[in-house]
């Protein structure tokens, strides 16, 4: 899918009735999340997912989401999805007082460079989590390192540039995923 914007990634799943956690990657999930929102989906072939998928219902429980949609009636299904990528088409909206907000999209591709121009590698991913994001490099042999997407680590972003400039303290990149 091209310029498709995650707005979440699916987890486990959850109770007995098709529920599933999602990792979010959007700023607004009231609204990409919304009951009756169709969502395209990104999934590895040949695991049955549907190609798009219907939100039946939204919650949020211990400060995790839940997510169950119209095609999974069931946990059977619903453990099917686990991993399964849930987008929309068109870059994500960067909200008007957040300066520093990119969508995963944005930073794929960028290299990645220390203070002094040096390549480091390439952005391969972003991974949202609960505390803080981390940004997934793949270094030059292959391997691919998660850095936390902070900026004392990450001082400088430059889309347009095609460049993240990475302060890595030392063993950072060695910690390879």
């Amino acid at each position: 899918m091209t310029d498709a914007t995650v707005v979440a990634r699916i987890g486990k799943p959850h109770g007995l009735n098709g529920e599933v956690t999602v990792q979010l990657h959007t700023t607004d999930p009231d609204a990409r999340l919304a009951v009756g929102a169709v969502l395209d989906t990104e999934a590895a072939t040949g695991t049955g997912v549907p190609r798009a998928l219907t939100v039946r219902s939204t919650r949020v429980h211990n400060g995790i989401w839940l997510v169950a949609f119209e095609e999974i009636p069931d946990r059977t299904g619903a453990e099917s999805l686990r991993g399964t990528r849930l987008v929309v088409e068109g870059p994500a909206p960067v909200p008007d007082d957040e300066d520093d907000v990119w969508a995963e999209a944005d930073l794929v591709g960028l290299r990645v460079v220390d203070p002094q121009g040096a390549v480091l590698g390439e952005v391969a991913g972003l991974v949202v989590g609960a505390a803080q994001d981390r940004l997934v490099v793949r270094l030059p042999d292959g391997r691919s390192a998660e850095v936390p997407f902070v900026e004392a680590i990450v001082p400088e972003v430059d889309v347009e540039g095609g460049r993240v400039v990475l302060d890595a303290p030392p063993g950072l990149l060695d910690l390879g995923v």
